[in-house]
């Protein structure tokens, strides 16, 4: 496995858990649990400084998370079907639309397979209050990472002892051949998603001119 850490040991890192923090609030990046095992591997490994990486993490994924609504605000709700699956748009549109502070506080703090990335990107769409929207969402986020470096600080041997095995090694490599595969897919079905505008207008052009002729 040295092949993986030295190609990927830059994340093991309070900028790299800034970075993949960031990334995961994004819409191109998937990795399930790899910001939270990340974080476990962190405040174990720094006892001294675990409290620091919940806070890098939530401003990491802040930083995403403001992009992805960002995204939804420029699209609109007419061009959601494009970047969310039909079959779970109209239960994510009744959820957002119907969103007081508990609903936004528990989608901050719910892992996968949670939709994050999609609510964040209807959140935008439909317009919620980004004062509101925000603050929840750094606070449950900060909650959460805190959770977590807190139980892998107060059992630091036990969880390193899991984190340096050949197991967790292998899990490593997996997560991340699953994050590249399904990172590419994203980017080529974004790539298309947002081509079938200029698709469809050159379609009617062409629709135009066969009616004149």
């Amino acid at each position: 496995m040295r092949w993986f850490f030295s190609t990927f040991g830059f994340l093991l890192s309070w900028w790299g858990a800034l970075i993949v923090s960031a990334l995961d609030s994004s819409l191109l990046f998937v990795l399930p649990f790899g910001v939270d095992a990340l974080l476990i591997y962190l405040a174990a490994r720094n006892p001294k400084t675990y409290w620091i990486y919940p806070l890098i993490m939530t401003a990491g994924s802040l930083a995403g998370a403001a992009l992805t609504f960002w995204v939804g605000v420029k699209i609109g709700d007419n061009e959601l079907p494009k970047f969310v699956s039909v079959r779970h748009l109209d239960r994510l549109r009744r959820r957002v639309r119907n969103a007081g502070a508990g609903t936004l506080a528990v989608s901050a703090l719910l892992p996968p397979p949670f939709p994050l990335t999609p609510f964040v990107l209807a959140c935008g769409a439909l317009e919620v209050n980004r004062l509101l929207f925000f603050s929840i969402f750094a606070g449950m986020r900060l909650l959460r990472f805190g959770i977590e470096a807190w139980l892998a600080h107060w059992q630091g041997i036990r969880v390193l002892r899991i984190l340096q095995s050949d197991l967790f090694e292998t899990v490593m490599v997996a997560f991340a051949i699953v994050a590249t595969v399904g990172t590419v897919g994203s980017a080529v079905m974004l790539w298309r998603q947002t081509r079938a505008p200029s698709k469809s207008a050159g379609e009617l052009r062409n629709a135009r001119h066969h009616d004149v002729v």
